[in-house]
């Protein structure tokens, strides 16, 4: 891919996108790929989903701030269409708010670390077959749209 296609002016992106860049590069250090703001199902839209080398799939929320954890109402939704859970927040964030039974990971633009991982509840075999196919469609329109726009166009 062109250069001008890789490189990103970082003073463009929200402070969730922020977060979520540094938590796909350290998933990316942990033989994951990630697709951000992924619909899995009408109504919700994930942050980031992470893909596993084994198939796993990880739901990651990024949240900059106590107002924008207090304002989301539907995180609950997302548990039955992942593996694991995580919410993703920079250092000054007051992590007591999260839940004990979700996934913790400290993250800024740059890399990641998960400081606490989240309990597995293993999908079921259909619905990893769905949210799959469903990442991998995603990524490819996205590639699609990025090497050729026209051809998204009609869709």
């Amino acid at each position: 891919m062109p250069d001008d296609l890789i490189q990103s002016d970082l003073s463009t992106f929200q402070p969730g996108q922020l977060l979520a860049r540094g938590v796909c590069r350290h998933l990316r250090g942990l033989d994951f790929v990630c697709v951000e703001e992924l619909v899995p199902t009408r109504g919700l839209r994930v942050d980031v989903m992470a893909l596993g080398p084994k198939g796993e799939v990880w739901v990651i929320e990024c949240k900059s701030s106590r107002a924008d954890f207090m304002s989301d109402s539907k995180w609950q939704g997302y548990l039955e269409w992942c593996d694991r859970f995580f919410w993703a927040v920079d250092g000054d964030f007051p992590t007591e708010l999260l839940p004990d039974e979700t996934g913790l990971i400290l993250a800024d633009a740059y890399d990641a670390e998960v400081v606490r991982m989240a309990p597995e509840d293993k999908l079921a075999p259909a619905r990893r077959k769905v949210m799959v196919q469903k990442f991998a469609r995603t990524a490819a329109m996205r590639l699609q749209g990025l090497r050729d726009p026209e051809s998204l166009r009609a869709f």
